[in-house]
């Protein structure tokens, strides 16, 4: 029977049904009803096992009322992830990333970089010993930032292309706020040429094709190490 892996962000939802390691159809959800649409996705087929991540607040009655859905719930909180060796204060999907980056690269250092309502950057060595790891503002929400706190500045996307230097208030926007990203990027890989990077999230293939150096793009990544701890679960039994 398959297993369920549910992450929420602080923007959407994403699940996939998984057979091992082997992710099945990737369903993502916006909005307010998050157990409704746990439930539409239960209501189909029961799982064995289903793996919750979450950064939102899950009520105790909702948890019951998935623990009827399956046979087995994991919730992934810093109980959970001790058992990794990872610190407890580190969010779910973070955690998630962690433990697939050490199973898609074991024996290579990495850098973890989760492009999405923040900006996470997080350092393995060649043993995936967590090092430590950073946050900045996701690209989105250094948008938002311009145009909230300031009088002028209009609301403005990633643009598909952009130019070094800004030509009027909107290019000008794009290209700081992409620009900036970019040299941020290159910066901590500058810095760290002995580990590999490794890009996921929404944004993650938007700024790999402006990088010049190599990079791995797992976009579900966080899917994957949800996946990882529910095949652990499984063996278990």
């Amino acid at each position: 029977m398959a297993s369920l892996i549910i992450d929420i962000g602080n923007t959407a939802l994403k699940a996939s049904w998984c057979d091992g390691m082997t992710l099945g159809k990737t369903f993502r959800y916006q909005g307010e009803k998050m157990l409704d649409f746990i439930l539409s996705l239960t209501a189909r087929s029961k799982p064995e096992i289903m793996v919750l991540s979450s950064v939102r607040h899950f009520t105790e009655s909702n948890i019951k009322r998935l623990e009827k859905e399956c046979d087995r719930l994991v919730i992934a909180d810093k109980s959970l992830f001790s058992r990794y060796d990872i610190p407890e204060y580190i969010t779910p999907d973070r955690a998630a990333s962690i433990i697939a980056s050490r199973y898609l690269f074991k024996g290579k250092g990495c850098m973890i970089f989760d492009f999405g309502t923040t900006l996470s950057i997080d350092f393995l060595d060649s043993e995936g010993k967590y090092e430590g790891g950073n946050i900045s503002p996701g690209c989105r929400t250094r948008f938002r930032s311009l145009n909230r706190y300031t009088k002028s500045l209009p609301l403005v996307d990633a643009p598909e292309s952009e130019s070094e230097t800004g030509k009027d208030t909107v290019s000008s926007i794009e290209s700081g706020v992409i620009s900036g990203i970019i040299f941020e990027l290159e910066g901590y890989v500058s810095r760290h040429p002995e580990k590999i990077t490794v890009f996921t999230g929404g944004d993650a293939i938007y700024f790999a094709k402006r990088m010049k150096n190599s990079i791995f793009v797992v976009s579900n990544l966080v899917l994957m190490g949800l996946a990882l701890i529910a095949v652990e679960y499984d063996k278990k039994d």
